[in-house]
């Protein structure tokens, strides 16, 4: 019997190299690292980020002294949806003479404010509400839900006034207000709607309720101008000392005629 010694030399380098590479896959194993990273520690001392930590209220009231007595406004167009008349919305009292829609706000604050979205709808021919207010930067969606023609025209200085038709087939147009500034707003094909966009530059503000009542939360320690703003009887502004979770109170009083 002849011996194949060069095909017996053949099978002896190829199990040679099949022994390397188990050994090579034995050793990355071994060696290998844990490459899944450990979940980050978080610390229950931390502080929360939050405009509002070790924050302060301002609460209170605004309160008329005087005779409140609202004018009525004549309705010439379109009295099918926006009816025959109107109560002038200037200057709204409770029989309590609590003062409704005015803005009280800080008007220096160190936290940046937070845009948003808000609502401002004409429906029945009147902006509600009245009297709105927002951080700049923030859009303002304004509805059409009457089914007839609105113009929205807006009397700004700061920003970019618009003026714009809104017709009953588009139900809403989109603003966007990137400064601070009282805005009038009104409707030129319905003479007695009138409005209010106050666009605030701290987030420090607060519109009056049918209570007079307003606040203002998640203020620093220290002593801030509280101001209040009403279209018709114009601004106060009063210093409060506020400390670390403290809360104030503060009356406003307007004395009419």
């Amino acid at each position: 019997m002849t011996f194949d010694y060069n095909g017996c030399g053949r099978w002896a380098s190829l199990f040679g190299v099949l022994m390397l590479l188990v050994l090579a896959c034995g050793k990355g194993e071994e060696s290998a690292p844990d490459t899944v990273a450990p979940a980050p520690q978080v610390s229950a001392t931390a502080p929360a980020a939050s405009a509002e930590s070790g924050g302060g209220t301002i609460k209170g009231e605004v309160i008329y002294k005087g005779k409140a007595s609202p004018a009525t406004l004549n309705v010439t167009k379109d009295q099918a949806v926006c009816g025959n008349s109107k109560t002038d919305p200037s200057l709204v009292v409770s029989p309590e003479g609590k003062l409704q829609n005015a803005v009280v706000f800080i008007a220096a604050g160190s936290a940046p404010p937070a845009p948003s979205k808000v609502v401002l709808d004409q429906k029945g021919c009147e902006y509600h509400p009245h009297v709105l207010a927002f951080t700049a930067g923030s859009t303002v969606e304004i509805l059409n839900p009457d089914g007839i023609l609105h113009n929205v025209h807006t009397y700004s200085k700061t920003n970019s006034p618009i003026n714009m038709a809104q017709p009953k087939f588009k139900k809403t147009i989109s603003v966007t207000f990137d400064k601070p500034e009282i805005i009038q707003a009104k409707c030129d094909v319905h003479s007695w709607m009138n409005g209010w966009l106050f666009v605030a530059g701290t987030p420090y503000f607060s519109v009056t309720d049918s209570s007079g009542a307003f606040q203002l939360t998640g203020l620093p320690p220290g002593e801030h101008v509280v101001e209040i703003w009403h279209e018709k009887l114009g601004k106060q502004t009063k210093t409060v000392k506020l400390g670390a979770n403290e809360t104030a109170n503060v009356t406003f009083e307007y004395t009419g005629s």
